[in-house]
């Protein structure tokens, strides 16, 4: 079983075959051709973080990934990403495109695992518009079994001229519809288009080449789109990503998947899939019992966390299927706005007085009567046992991690460089 692992940048759910107008015609194919994961979601919702817990299996923190690496901020044990492991087991393994798990300016190439690291410059970046002539070429003549990763700049800011009229797009739901957020939104579909037409060369070449019946095709993102109160929160607009699976072990047939899974999952289930033994260090679980009907659902809650983005930011949450707890580790009370992205739908939150609104230290949301997380339920009457209960619940999940927020603020690594959290802007 050979393994292609396509993964784009700040694109969350937002693409066709999550219901959203946002034409990915390719990428809906793939979901119809395999498995969609509905509830899917990352470990932290920013890049760096959630990268590395997606390669590791890990918890963030367990990884020791609390920032940035372009920052930098490494993980605690390159040995143990996947790639490692495939290579161990006879895979070939191979990079195209963009990474953000490793500042390769300042590591050995090699650090991540890979064979071959086939289109980064001497800066440590990549030549974005030779992701898919580098990965075509790996394919032509490729030796079996293989892991692919192939890495896509789109969806990240910035976003190119839009080709749809703003006036007939509408804004993501946590934002207000007006010209400069359906123009905003109009950008980023404009660079959701240019990602699908990548994935479906990418996947043509799959089939063109005899390779598609004997390969397991994953798609996701690293958290949610780069827009307010989205990307870098752990509202469900910045946790949930798209998740499409295709290939052996039952990922197949248009199969729609509502259990709650998490990034973590992936190490596990390509494991198992392999035939490899489980590494001691793996804290998430196989997808095949989803994929084959053997059971509905996986976990009663999934947990995620931010430490470090532009800015430190402690937060932890615990989510189920009905309620969402978060809490805040540290002081403030108002918002981190350097931890969002430039963009004009940010200059619109900031015209309306974004740096006045109040930051709760617990949030309690009930997602059965407010999926947008509106109303902090946290402290209200009627609602203090499920506060307790999830706070417990969190609390334990901490402390079974060996969290260091648990000990207090988490210091930052030597040589990292992060953003005064009083800024109004990344730098």
């Amino acid at each position: 079983m050979n393994i292609l692992y396509i993964h784009s940048h700040d694109t969350g759910r937002y693409i066709q075959p999550y219901g959203h107008a946002v034409p990915t015609p390719h990428l809906q194919r793939l979901a119809e051709e395999g498995m969609l994961f509905r509830q899917a979601f990352c470990a932290s919702p920013t890049c760096s973080p959630s990268r590395v817990s997606l390669m590791t299996g890990q918890w963030a923190h367990c990884a020791g990934m609390f920032g940035l690496a372009h920052r930098g901020f490494r993980a605690a044990d390159y040995s143990r990403f996947l790639p490692h492991t495939l290579k161990k087991a006879g895979y070939v393994t191979a990079l195209a495109g963009i990474q953000h798990e490793a500042h390769l300016p300042t590591a050995d190439p090699k650090l991540l695992g890979y064979d071959r690291i086939m289109n980064h410059n001497a800066e440590g970046g990549c030549f974005v518009e030779r992701t898919v002539e580098v990965a075509l070429d790996f394919l032509r003549d490729v030796k079996e079994p293989f892991f692919l990763s192939v890495g896509f700049a789109e969806t990240h800011r910035h976003f190119p001229k839009p080709q749809d009229n703003p006036n007939y797009v509408l804004p993501p739901s946590r934002l207000p519809d007006m010209p400069e957020t359906r123009g905003d939104m109009a950008g980023y579909i404009a660079s959701a288009r240019q990602l699908d037409e990548n994935v479906g060369a990418i996947l043509s070449a799959l089939e063109t080449r005899g390779l598609a019946g004997r390969t397991l095709v994953i798609y996701t993102t690293d958290h949610g789109i780069a827009f307010p109160g989205m990307k870098c929160t752990l509202s469900d607009h910045g946790l949930g990503v798209a998740l499409i699976i295709r290939g052996p072990g039952g990922f197949d047939g248009g199969k729609v998947c509502d259990a709650m899974v998490t990034h973590l999952d992936l190490f596990p289930t390509l494991g198992e899939l392999a035939r490899l033994p489980a590494p001691s260090w793996l804290q998430g679980k196989s997808l095949l019992p989803l994929a084959r009907g053997e059971a509905a659902q996986l976990r009663d809650a999934i947990f995620a966390e931010i430490n470090y983005h532009c800015a430190y930011e402690p937060l932890r949450c615990v989510r189920t299927p009905r309620y969402k707890f978060v809490k805040r580790f540290d002081k403030r009370s108002a918002p981190v706005l350097v931890n969002c992205d430039n963009g004009p739908s940010r200059s619109v939150w900031l015209a309306a007085g974004w740096k006045q609104q109040v930051c709760a230290g617990e949030e309690l949301y009930d997602l059965m009567f407010d999926p947008q997380e509106a109303r902090n339920l946290a402290g209200e009457p009627g609602h203090e046992a499920t506060t307790r209960k999830l706070r417990e619940q969190l609390q334990n999940w901490m402390a079974k991690t060996d969290d260091p927020i648990l000990r207090g603020p988490i210091p930052l690594p030597p040589g990292a460089i992060v953003d005064d959290p009083e800024a109004l802007a990344p730098q």
